[in-house]
């Protein structure tokens, strides 16, 4: 299970700053790919072999420039709720606000784990003044400076050593677990419902009435699962704005704990804005991943070119990535319900699919001989030899080339394109890596 730590505080303490700075230490792997920018709030941070994700509270909430008691309320209520370990962020130079009161008060009511961080500590001489924190009654303050990094490998220390341990109770790895995800009433609840065959979860219409995270096992069909029902968003009020931040929030769970994500998307709304937020979470995550169109039933023009026209604007929107299985289905007429059992069944099995060496380079060499990677100041480029690493949580090739650093990406994808041509990698993205012989 990911650990997801949380960052609360007012606003121009830093937060953004100090999320940079933490998630930097992955930046070589995360990588600024197209559409991971989306979303510069979820990071993950490994330290000393510890990995957990780290989520800038602030970031979501909108327009946080003027943000007043209310929204810093919201944010803190649900960094509590959703997180593991809560860092509460002051700053030095500015000293105690009456704000700091107020979130250290809603901070002290919960039995959350928390990390009292002091951030704009630039240098030695203003360490000492922190010593007011302490009437926050948090504890002690640790002393960061966000903008040159001293002090923060102090803070991941701390961190990774209240880490909850890891439960013991992991599930089997035997069989695929599913998260269906979405956005807020789109029907994960009613899907959830129509696989297993019994209301356990409880359905209204109002959006966000799913309380918790459950795993539940799970055979029908001959077919074995564990279901992770992503937690739904509960909100009272207006909801407009910020649901968003709401189920993008929960969504980072139920995506860390699958295996293979079900993306559902409302037929009559099409893809908005939140849905691809969602999908780069999965992206990010390396998961699988089944589209599922929800709401079919309600569609009047049924016609292939209708289809055709809904499968394209979704794979656009969702490019490079595009291949993917996209189901139309309802949850309330179970339409087509079975099939997406199968699709993620498929999807599981390709993301462990393993491919002989001998059989990649008799394939691969000659089509890269066909059409060879450009040529650099007069350099030839040549790819000697393939080959797949071992298992590991998304398929991975290695090419083996004399100038590896010239290889630019659309060679890279061109190279991934040729790999799914060949084999069947539908709904699993593929890690391509160029390695000097």
């Amino acid at each position: 299970m990911g650990n997801i730590v949380a960052i609360v505080g007012r606003p121009n303490v830093g937060k953004s700053t100090l999320f940079n700075r933490l998630t930097q230490t992955r930046q070589a792997i995360v990588n600024e790919e197209a559409g991971t920018t989306r979303d510069r709030q979820y990071g993950k941070v490994e330290w000393v072999g510890q990995e957990f994700s780290l989520v800038d509270t602030g970031g979501w909430v909108v327009n946080s420039e003027d943000m007043f008691e209310g929204e810093i309320n919201k944010q803190v209520q649900i960094a509590m709720e959703e997180s593991d370990l809560i860092l509460f962020l002051v700053d030095v130079m500015h000293g105690l606000t009456d704000l700091d009161y107020e979130v250290a008060s809603i901070l002290r009511r919960s039995d959350k784990r928390l990390i009292l961080v002091a951030n704009k500590a630039d240098n030695f001489e203003s360490h000492p003044f922190a010593a007011e924190f302490y009437s926050l009654g948090l504890g002690d303050p640790i002393c960061i400076s966000s903008i040159n990094g001293s002090g923060t490998g102090d803070l991941l220390d701390k961190i990774v050593e209240l880490m909850p341990a890891k439960s013991e109770e992991e599930i089997l790895d035997e069989y695929p677990r599913i998260a269906v995800v979405g956005r807020p009433n789109v029907g994960k609840s009613s899907l959830i419902n129509a696989f297993i065959g019994e209301d356990r979860h409880i359905v209204t219409d109002i959006a966000g009435t799913t309380r918790d995270s459950i795993y539940t096992y799970y055979n029908k069909f001959g077919l074995n699962f564990y279901l992770v029902d992503t937690a739904g968003i509960r909100k009272k009020g207006k909801v407009n704005e910020d649901l968003e931040y709401y189920s993008v929030i929960r969504s980072i769970r139920s995506i860390e704990n699958s295996d293979v994500c079900v993306l559902l998307l409302d037929a009559i709304r099409g893809v908005e804005s939140q849905d691809l937020n969602i999908f780069s979470l999965i992206q990010k995550n390396r998961k699988g991943l089944v589209v599922c169109i929800n709401k079919w039933d309600l569609v009047e023009d049924k016609s292939q070119q209708a289809l055709n026209t809904f499968v394209n604007a979704i794979k656009t929107r969702f490019a490079p990535f595009t291949d993917f299985p996209v189901l139309f289905i309802s949850a309330l007429t179970k339409q087509r319900i079975f099939k997406v059992l199968e699709a993620v069944k498929i999807v599981d099995e390709n993301r462990k699919k393993r491919i002989p060496t001998a059989k990649l380079n008799e394939v691969l060499l000659p089509v890269i001989e066909n059409c060879p990677p450009p040529a650099w100041k007069g350099k030839y480029i040549k790819i000697k030899y393939i080959t797949q690493l071992p298992a590991g949580r998304v398929p991975s090739f290695v090419f083996f080339c004399n100038l590896p650093q010239w290889i630019k990406d659309p060679y890279k994808r061109f190279l991934e394109n040729k790999i799914r041509e060949n084999w069947d990698f539908t709904g699993t993205q593929i890690n391509i890596y160029i390695r000097e012989k």
